[in-house]
């Protein structure tokens, strides 16, 4: 028993002797790395100040201070390893990193791969920051772009996350990435108007209307369709995507109902649907009472 004890009591001087030792590298060692913490997110603001002043897209200059803090962090934390005295550690996270490399690739094999794509799109630059885009079948406002996933707001508020990966394998539409967006809207105008007269009214009246542009990208009318009871006008037009004033549901609202108002009063019937009713059976035809209106009296057509 006395044996037992003095081997419990050599180990665990043995042990003491080894954590005194090693207490003040390890103290300073975390010591260490808590201040080139700091300091790396110093480097990250200052860096991201930089890149903001000589860059036109925030979007790139935020990836890429991510990025620098990353490895800015890891190698703070191998410093740190050399601090205290765990060499072992650190030249076998070298050493084995291609095995490392391969079993996290097999494990982590999603992340990796949004990671990559997150590099690509920071570089590629198909959008940037309050840029309204459709990614991946989802449209709205991109918001940030991260390692992992791109954030979008979409019309109705939503925020959505999109992994980078899917955004490089499928198309990416910009709807506002040259700050130039066209709308349309359709109008109908009776078979006895004149289409040439009914044009030139139109485009006079999109003249006056403020937030549709005039000289980057005019309005133009086109004849859609012969409709069946109307001759069908689309009428298109372009708008500032950049201008922060404009607001398109409010200068589409105002746009046709300025077209209506000055179509009617240039005498231009803008027609319903028109059914006709062709008779050749040569017979009285009697309209139909809805029962739920027996005080309706019927209507009678004559045969002509």
């Amino acid at each position: 028993m006395d044996t037992f004890f003095d081997d419990l009591s050599g180990t665990f001087s043995t042990y003491y002797e080894q954590f005194v030792n090693v207490a003040p590298r390890f103290v300073f060692g975390v010591g260490v790395f808590l201040l080139l913490y700091v300091v790396i997110g110093w480097v990250k603001r200052l860096t991201q100040t930089r890149l903001f002043s000589r860059m036109d897209d925030p979007l790139l200059a935020k990836f890429l201070g991510r990025i620098l803090k990353v490895l800015l962090t890891f190698a703070a934390f191998m410093v740190a390893l050399q601090i205290i005295g765990l060499t072992g550690i650190v030249t076998g996270l070298f050493t084995g990193a291609s095995v490392s490399a391969l079993i996290i690739g097999f494990a982590f094999k999603d992340v990796g791969e949004n990671f990559i794509a997150g590099i690509m799109l920071a570089f590629n630059r198909p959008f940037r920051v309050g840029d309204y885009v459709e990614l991946d079948g989802q449209r709205g406002k991109v918001v940030a772009l991260n390692l992992r996933d791109t954030q979008i707001k979409s019309y109705d508020g939503r925020d959505i996350f999109i992994p980078n990966a899917g955004i490089v394998k499928n198309p990416v539409v910009n709807y506002t990435i040259d700050g130039f967006l066209r709308k349309e809207f359709t109008i109908g105008i009776d078979y006895g108007s004149d289409v040439s007269e009914s044009i030139r009214l139109i485009l006079d009246t999109l003249d006056g209307i403020d937030g549709i542009l005039k000289e980057e990208r005019k309005p133009s009318v086109a004849v859609q369709e012969l409709g069946a009871s109307s001759i069908n006008l689309t009428v298109y037009f372009w708008y500032d995507t950049f201008d922060p004033k404009i607001n398109v549901v409010q200068i589409t609202n105002r746009a046709v109902d300025a077209v209506v108002e000055r179509l009617t009063s240039a005498g231009v019937y803008l027609p319903g649907d028109v059914i006709e009713l062709k008779n050749y059976a040569d017979v009285e035809l009697k309209s139909w009472v809805n029962p739920s209106d027996p005080g309706r009296e019927p209507s009678v057509a004559k045969a002509g």
